[in-house]
């Protein structure tokens, strides 16, 4: 095998097991990564502005503005107007967002964050230039993504 053929194997594998992981996710809680992203901001600060949840999880305010709709749709979260300024509008959860929290497993990022962090520096280094190389080589290097592990749209599911 060349080595082109095992860093294409060793590429398709970790698309796969993203995959795999996200559709884990939404069998046993019927939430994707993103939305469980949110759920964990929310759960930690209720009553978090949009803006302030896209900068935490490096997502646009549009993108978790669609994100939300669908979980205010599904009675996760509720928007609520601030009595006080009438511009802030906070986020919290249902009862039903507490309980797919709750039940909810760490979301693969997670995961791989306490391995990647349990590395030594110049390997994570190491690690980090090589994939940006990769991206750069597939012609990604200006694609706009997020630290989110998830195959496909954030937004459509």
């Amino acid at each position: 095998m060349t080595k082109d053929e095992e860093l294409l194997i060793a590429l398709r594998k970790i698309i796969r097991s993203i995959d795999m992981r996200s559709r884990e996710l939404n069998k046993q809680v019927g939430l994707t990564g993103p939305q469980l992203l949110i759920l964990q901001k929310v759960g930690k600060q209720p009553g978090v502005m949009v803006r302030e949840i896209a900068e935490d999880i490096t997502l646009s305010a549009a993108t978790v503005t669609s994100i939300l709709d669908r979980m205010e749709s599904r009675d996760l979260v509720q928007r609520i107007r601030s009595t006080e300024d009438k511009r802030r509008v906070g986020v919290f959860l249902t009862d039903h967002g507490m309980t797919s929290l709750a039940s909810a497993p760490l979301p693969l990022q997670e995961h791989f964050r306490k391995s990647f962090s349990d590395l030594a520096e110049w390997e994570q280094s190491q690690m980090v230039a090589t994939l940006q190389r990769l991206a750069s080589m597939m012609g990604a290097e200006n694609m706009d993504a997020a630290p989110v592990l998830e195959v496909g749209s954030i937004v459509d599911k």
